[in-house]
């Protein structure tokens, strides 16, 4: 009961839309409708600034984040590992196909760095400096996420995380690209937005 409670609660909360409820009750506006139509983090850094892109992006990340801390702390340690997973599954699910929104949402990337940060710390901090690196190096989001999700998919295996962290990295990562389809395209064709720094500004 404690698990089935733990999962479902997961898709609830990961369900709740932060970018919506922060823009429209906030700022008045609805992100749906601005820039790339996305409820994420890099829609809301574009179309509503830095205050609400970095509010949004911590919000999203502790929908993957609580679910699992709390799974891992009150799940027996014979299920806590496979609990914790479904939980991150269902926060991802929730973020990307919303109950609130009709079964729509984001891409699930700061939800699942949430979840990867409770079961992993040590990977999320490298990948974070990874997704970092390539930002920086290339300017385009859609590939800082691919290869941080791609990144984590080996370190996995390397450092020989439990099974069940790798089926849902692995999971996770396939999901990640399939939501990414559009900007996977976009560059494809040369169309896909970079990011400007300051220092990359006039």
């Amino acid at each position: 009961m404690m698990a089935f409670a733990l999962i479902l609660g997961a898709y609830i909360l990961g369900s709740v839309p932060f970018a919506l409820m922060i823009g429209k009750g906030i700022y008045r506006v609805d992100v749906r409708e601005r820039g790339s139509g996305n409820i994420g983090t890099t829609n809301v850094f574009r179309v509503l600034g830095k205050k609400a892109g970095a509010l949004v992006f911590i919000l999203d990340l502790l929908k993957g984040f609580a679910p699992v801390f709390l799974a891992l702390r009150l799940v027996s340690d014979d299920n806590a590992a496979l609990v914790a997973v479904l939980a991150a599954g269902a926060a991802i699910a929730g973020h990307t196909f919303s109950i609130f929104l009709k079964f729509r949402g984001g891409k699930g990337v700061a939800t699942g760095g949430g979840a990867i940060l409770a079961l992993m710390p040590v990977l999320f901090l490298m990948a974070f400096a990874f997704f970092w690196l390539v930002l920086l190096a290339g300017r385009f989001v859609s590939v800082a996420s691919l290869s941080a999700a791609a990144f984590l998919s080996i370190a996995v295996f390397v450092t020989g995380q439990p099974r069940p962290y790798i089926v849902f990295t692995l999971a996770g990562t396939a999901m990640i690209f399939y939501a990414h389809r559009a900007n996977i395209a976009r560059l494809a064709n040369g169309s896909e937005s970079r990011v400007a720094f300051p220092w990359n500004r006039g």
